[in-house]
């Protein structure tokens, strides 16, 4: 593969993984905001331990989806930053890829809180908060992120070479 077929592919994947992400994202807005937060876009965090594409993928969708929706500059911030370094440390993490979806859960159960007391004077304690997005991040992004993994593994060679 050339050089320039390298950065086509990697930009393509990258936008792809983003679309997704806002698509999946808005499938399940009713879900994907407030102290409950079940989106099925993070699931694509997994999508890391395959592809770096998935960092800046998962970071511009999770932006996009952050600015189309209303979301406060808080949250589009911090926000898109939480989702940036939990996909980035996935990424490090590809060669443990059931562990992999961790640093993604925690960097979203430690952030997010703050930015819904902050963003939003959202009512409840942080450490409440931190339950409830932890919970959430777990389900959508660790469980779902490893039955997409486990979908996605056996087709890997075909989809990301």
């Amino acid at each position: 593969m050339k050089k320039t077929d390298s950065k086509t592919a990697f930009l393509s994947r990258s936008a792809l993984i983003a679309a997704c992400y806002c698509a999946l994202s808005f499938a399940t807005f009713g879900f994907s905001s407030g102290v409950i937060q079940l989106r099925l876009s993070e699931a694509l965090c997994i999508l890391a331990v395959f592809t770096p594409a998935a960092i800046p993928g998962m970071t511009i969708g999770c932006l996009i989806f952050n600015i189309v929706s209303g979301c406060t500059l808080y949250d589009i911030i911090f926000g898109t930053l939480a989702t940036f370094i939990g996909v980035l440390a996935v990424r490090l993490l590809k060669h443990l890829p059931y562990l992999a979806p961790a640093p993604y859960v925690l960097s979203n159960a430690l952030v997010i809180p703050a930015v819904l007391r902050i963003a939003y004077n959202a009512e409840g304690s942080y450490a409440f908060f931190v339950l409830t997005i932890g919970i959430s991040e777990l389900i959508s992004a660790w469980i779902l992120g490893i039955v997409l993994y486990r979908v996605i593994k056996p087709y890997k060679n075909r989809l990301f070479e």
